[in-house]
């Protein structure tokens, strides 16, 4: 297959778009590193910008809630934010001082979850915004992304301590280490074999881990390509960003692995997500937002 690769530039200079989701109204929005603002493109490309906390610098990653609004993590502002449709916004103080929120995702109970790199928690939010910590066993794990599982649980990767994570609803978490040492696993996501998929910025790999915690690892075409984030395509396959490699890599549930370099050089692209449009949409850091889409 040939891949047709569009980058569309974000108005504002040098925000660092980092996180992308599909909103509730079927149009993409990514999240900025470095600028306290929402970013909004629709399928033809035309973005909009949506002023964020004014507390916070920069959010890293985004999810539409069950409540029509954007759920998102402004990491230095040390609390969730919530941005409505309608471009409200509103903000909900973590328990723990300098938490750092990182991952977000729906939980199986209508709440938002999300991983506290620097303080080792999981934590959970409900539409009120009543939150709950629960700590992490291994010390030092630097939770990132968070996704739930086939299995009702929800799963995330502990990037320091080299392990995947489950928490059930109830708060009951329990860690599978890696086969390969200093992995470094990052995004995650449910495959369509029902089976969870992440990647290895460290370890250059691919990874996949049943429900039961059965675990594999494929090998990237490129050394040091630095995978960051996966989503389930539109074509049965997983798809990830190549930070180093700056390219969009696709693998099959077999493990059969394709890369597609971007058009800018050293464009740093992050997270990732499978829009309504059939089309792969990414987040380059150097102030672009891609589109991927195969004929």
């Amino acid at each position: 297959m040939k891949a047709h690769i569009t980058e569309y530039i974000v108005p504002t200079p040098d925000t660092g778009p980092y996180g992308v989701t599909v909103g509730p109204d079927r149009a993409i929005w990514f999240s900025k590193a470095r600028h306290n603002s929402i970013g909004r493109i629709t399928l033809d490309g035309t973005i909009t910008e949506y002023a964020g906390l004014a507390s916070a610098s920069g959010s890293l990653l985004l999810t539409p809630g069950p409540d029509n609004a954007l759920w998102f993590t402004p990491i230095q502002a040390n609390c969730i934010g919530r941005l409505t449709m309608s471009g409200e916004v509103s903000a909900f103080a973590l328990p723990t001082p300098n938490a750092g929120p990182y991952g977000i995702t729906v939980g199986p109970d209508n709440a938002l979850w999300f991983t506290e790199n620097q303080a080792n928690k999981i934590g959970r939010i409900t539409l009120n915004g009543d939150i709950t910590e629960f700590a992490i066993p291994s010390a030092g794990a630097f939770p990132a992304y968070i996704v739930t599982g086939p299995d009702g649980a929800l799963w995330f990767t502990e990037n320091q301590a080299n392990k995947i994570g489950r928490i059930t609803v109830n708060g009951d978490i329990t860690e599978f280490p890696l086969p390969s040492p200093d992995a470094g696993p990052v995004g995650i996501a449910v495959g369509p074999d029902k089976a969870l998929w992440f990647v290895e910025i460290i370890g250059n790999r691919i990874g996949r881990i049943t429900p039961d915690g059965d675990i594999t690892e494929f090998p990237l075409l490129v050394p040091e390509a630095r995978p960051h984030a996966i989503t389930p395509g539109p074509d049965e396959s997983l798809w990830f960003t190549e930070w180093k490699n700056n390219s969009i890599g696709q693998i099959t549930v077999h493990g059969d692995i394709t890369s597609y370099p971007l058009l800018t050089p050293e464009a740093e692209p992050h997270g990732i997500v499978a829009g309504p449009d059939g089309a792969l949409w990414f987040a380059e850091e150097k102030n672009y937002i891609g589109k991927l889409a195969l004929s």
